[in-house]
């Protein structure tokens, strides 16, 4: 090998070799320190791509439980309603028949008359109820909702009771459908969050896949990459101090 002292070929390569080094630990602690594989695009040009339209479809994903969610209050608000109906309805059945008892004096029967007036009020009120400004009943629809129509209750039959020896088995039956209907597209909201809450789960977790830094692994790495930045420094050092060897044989 040439004594030279223009060009210190082993120096050249140490000071290569330890910048790389130094690169991949500096790559190593930005990892471990964001927790990500991915801290900048030139990590992972594709995996960057691929994680963003997962990380859309996950945020659209959380978008349409809250939306399933709130459909599903206001089904619920709306049987809530419905209850109370059916429990008016079940009173002003008792009292029609209260009302038929021939030992009742007419005074009775008026008061039997004006609770039966009340109650024919309340489900009068109750048809009116809304859910932030949206109204829960009526012959309408409210929208739908991942394919799941979400609809007005049709209360119509039961504001018809209004006076007391009126017949309640319509608007009973009205009710009961009523209420039947509800209970169906809540099952039916319920089924589409647990596919969605699943879908989301498993498009998370592939995207983790993407970016989340394996721990165990990297800290291997960074150990790797800590040890050779080490060993080249020192290298480095001897190499520079090869030039020394052209001085000694100048004496």
């Amino acid at each position: 090998m040439s004594v030279v002292i223009n060009y210190n070929s082993a120096s050249a390569v140490a000071a290569n070799n330890l910048a790389v080094a130094n690169e991949k630990l500096q790559n190593s602690i930005n990892r471990l320190s964001s927790g990500s594989k991915i801290v900048g695009p030139a990590d992972d040009a594709g995996g960057l791509a691929v994680s963003m339209k997962l990380s859309a479809k996950s945020a659209s994903l959380a978008a349409e439980k809250t939306n399933l969610a709130n459909a599903t209050s206001y089904l619920q608000t709306q049987d809530g309603a419905m209850k109370t109906a059916s429990a008016a309805l079940k009173r002003m059945t008792e009292l029609n028949t209260l009302n038929l008892d021939i030992t009742k004096s007419s005074s009775d029967k008026a008061l039997y008359a004006t609770e039966f007036t009340q109650l024919s009020n309340q489900l009068t009120a109750i048809s009116g109820k809304t859910f932030n400004g949206n109204a829960l009943f009526g012959s309408g629809t409210l929208g739908t909702v991942n394919g799941v129509t979400v609809s007005n209750a049709n209360l119509s039959a039961v504001t018809t009771v209004t006076t007391i020896g009126t017949d309640t088995t319509a608007a009973i039956n009205a009710l009961a459908t009523q209420r039947a209907t509800n209970g169906a597209a809540q099952n039916r909201l319920a089924a589409e969050s647990e596919i969605v809450t699943s879908e989301k789960t498993n498009l998370e977790a592939a995207n983790s896949r993407i970016v989340d830094v394996d721990v165990a692994e990297e800290s291997t790495q960074l150990a790797r990459w800590n040890i050779l930045v080490q060993s080249g420094t020192a290298m480095l050092s001897q190499a520079n101090g090869t030039a020394q060897t052209a001085l000694k044989l100048l004496q």
